[in-house]
């Protein structure tokens, strides 16, 4: 069974199902092998300079014609040299967050490239539509890395029903069960991070890739919410020293510095007691290694089983 919805033909994909775009993780390997198998990979450029992202870029170029996007973060200081970068590059895509593309969309779309916000909230998904965004990410509570309040259960239904441009939805979705949940509630397909951490072509260190797979479903924990900037990481020394730091009374400036190059740390180094292992509540779920054409596969085969058995479920009444 093919699974296709209004995204598979705004974004010319196979199936409605986007790859995260992880700072560190999301590199031009993953994103590639994610539009290879049909999805629509991203590259994260996180912090990183224009000639940094290029590199990405022309990995994914080399290696398919498909198309894949960049998440741009507005508050880089390098923003406006990667919003260039992109329409230099012909990227077809670009999501964005930490901030408002408001500004930009007119730039975006005179050069043909289709913008998605990551969104946490009803308000700002309305915005987002107001300033032309041709569709958005709905972004639970679950995912990992920075987060809103909303759990993806409550969020996604209020912002389908409060737009009219599609949306994916994103946070503690990694098989076809979670896929199956966010097209009953109303979204035209899914965004996934965590699991594709966990496969062959993501370039993370293995340390990062093993603490996934062996986290348990309460390890995925909240730090810097006093700073108005919550991350959700997977508990390790470093979790802990923020946690005690936040009790203490830090003020943010002294919590953002203790924190600052710690993704690095755990995703290239491997050093997952002291770096931030950024990842979903959905780690628990996750217990193998596998290609991403593989991921993909299960996930779009266990969706269609279920679709399936659900339509059987279904009995004319007499």
């Amino acid at each position: 069974m093919l699974i296709k919805t209004e995204i598979c033909e705004l974004f010319n994909i196979k199936y409605p199902i986007f790859q995260g775009g992880m700072a560190w993780v999301a590199t031009g390997e993953l994103a590639a092998a994610v539009s290879i198998a049909g999805g629509l990979g991203i590259i994260g450029s996180g912090n990183a300079p224009a000639e940094v992202v290029r590199e990405e870029i022309l990995k994914v170029k080399e290696k398919t014609d498909r198309p894949f996007g960049v998440n741009i973060m507005l508050l880089s200081p390098f923003a406006e040299d990667i919003i260039d970068l992109v329409i230099e590059e012909e990227v077809p895509v670009v999501t964005t967050g930490a901030g408002n593309p408001g500004k930009y969309i007119e730039k975006f779309k005179k050069n043909g490239v289709k913008v998605v916000p990551v969104v946490p909230s009803v308000a700002l998904a309305r915005r987002m539509e107001r300033v032309g965004a041709d569709a958005l990410i709905a972004e639970g509570h679950e995912a990992g890395g920075h987060i809103g309040s909303l759990t993806t259960m409550a969020l996604i239904p209020q912002i389908v029903d409060s737009v009219n441009i599609p949306v994916i939805a994103a946070g503690g979705i990694a098989d076809g069960r979670g896929f199956t949940a966010a097209l009953a509630l109303g979204a035209s397909g899914v965004q996934i991070g965590t699991r594709f951490v966990c496969s062959e072509e993501c370039t993370a260190d293995n340390n990062f890739k093993k603490a996934i797979i062996n986290a348990k479903d309460r390890d995925a924990v909240i730090t810097g919410s006093s700073t108005g900037h919550p991350v959700r990481n997977l508990k390790n020394q470093l979790t802990r020293e923020l946690e005690r730091m936040e009790k203490e009374g830090k003020t943010r400036e002294k919590i953002e510095e203790y924190g600052s190059g710690r993704l690095r740390l755990a995703v290239r180094e491997g050093d997952v007691d002291n770096g931030s292992v950024m990842a979903g509540q959905i780690a628990g779920l996750i217990d193998d290694i596998k290609p991403v054409k593989i991921i993909i596969h299960d996930i779009i085969k266990e969706t269609a089983e279920i679709i399936n058995s659900n339509n059987n479920l279904l009995k004319e009444e007499k």
